[in-house]
């Protein structure tokens, strides 16, 4: 035990040291500013459309878990470079300063999490945490607090499953798909309350999958790709939460996997991804739904496209997180940040997307 508080030790200290030179690498001038979000990262001006490169993170990680409270942006778990170990570390990036910085790792290393924030708290679903050989994944559901630095254990899910996303409409989160070891793909939902910290079934989606992604749009929640049987899905299906009905959507342009999706202004916004054939590559190409016109269209490519990436938005700003370059395991620190122009973002009257979460 001595010995193991003491290898946690070591990893904490190498940690502060490589945020402290990351943080002296950021560029120190004036930002641009986007009147719809907060101050534009440090050096970064959000007025040009296009991908921008910020300064990277301390962790070369792939299949990671991220989410956006304030002005702050948090990256946990994942695998973790040189050897692909499961990790529990926690690190946070500052928006308008482009400065890293250590919080407190999760109670429950896991990888291949869901993630969604609410009411200023970051939760984290389950994952692969490998605590059983028989049940490699984990049903915790653990939840930060930034304002105490602190995580908490929650009342666990009950369905240990991993690669599923998770959506947050009117004070629930919905935990999506995913995988468990038992079952394969899953189209199972299953509803949590903060208030009551209990879980509860809802109903299920029509297609199977897992490394998927959703966006909250409205009440709507949007679920996009995914892969089953050995083969990306382009599929889109989108649940009205007040009314508990699925429908489909015209599919994505570019079925993908192990990738993230982000709601800007009211649209859809997928990125990233990989291939699964042989010979395949990671995902550069993005892309954004109108819900109005009920279409996809073409973002610019990504910069160095990654899978098991997190991927946030702010405003109009999407930032996409650590990740793998290269298919399978492989892993990577990079920020990156796309400005989405704003003739990308036909208005969408209110009325027909329901009120915001």
């Amino acid at each position: 035990m001595a010995a193991r508080r003491q290898l946690v030790r070591s990893r904490r200290i190498a940690l502060t040291a490589l945020l402290a030179l990351a943080g002296a690498g950021a560029v120190a001038c004036a930002s641009g500013r986007d009147r719809d979000s907060q101050p534009g990262p440090a050096g970064v001006s959000a007025a040009k459309p296009g991908w921008r490169v910020l300064p990277p993170g301390p962790l070369a990680r792939t299949e990671v878990g991220a989410g956006r409270v304030g002005g702050s942006i948090y990256v946990v778990g994942g695998f973790a470079a040189p050897d692909g170990q499961t990790t529990a570390e926690a690190v946070a990036y500052g928006i308008r300063s482009g400065k890293w910085r250590p919080v407190t790792p999760m109670p429950v290393a896991v990888n291949h999490p869901a993630v969604a924030v609410h009411r200023g708290f970051l939760y984290v679903h389950g994952g692969y945490a490998y605590q059983s050989e028989a049940v490699p994944e984990t049903d915790a559901l653990q939840r930060f607090d930034p304002r105490t630095g602190q995580w908490s254990l929650l009342a666990p899910s009950g369905l240990p499953r991993a690669a599923h996303t998770m959506a947050v409409v009117g004070g629930r989160l919905f935990a999506i798909g995913g995988v468990s070891s038992a079952a394969g793909p899953l189209r199972t939902v299953q509803v949590y309350r903060p208030g009551s910290d209990s879980w509860s079934p809802a109903r299920a989606m029509g297609v199977a999958r897992e490394h998927l992604a959703s966006a909250v749009v409205g009440r709507t929640i949007f679920v996009l790709g995914g892969r089953a049987n050995g083969r990306n899905l382009g599929v889109v299906e989108a649940l009205d939460a007040r009314a508990g009905r699925w429908k489909r959507l015209p599919s994505l342009r570019t079925p993908r996997s192990g990738f993230g999706a982000v709601a800007v202004k009211r649209h859809v916004i997928a990125a990233g991804g990989e291939e699964l054939a042989e010979g395949s590559a990671t995902i550069a190409q993005v892309e954004i739904y109108d819900p109005r016109s009920r279409r996809w269209s073409r973002l610019p490519r990504m910069i160095t496209p990654r899978h098991g990436l997190g991927l946030v938005a702010a405003g109009r700003r999407v930032f996409a997180l650590e990740g793998g370059p290269t298919p399978g395991l492989s892993f990577s620190g990079r920020l990156e940040m796309l400005s989405v122009a704003k003739r990308k973002l036909r208005a969408t009257p209110s009325a027909a997307l329901g009120p915001a979460p």
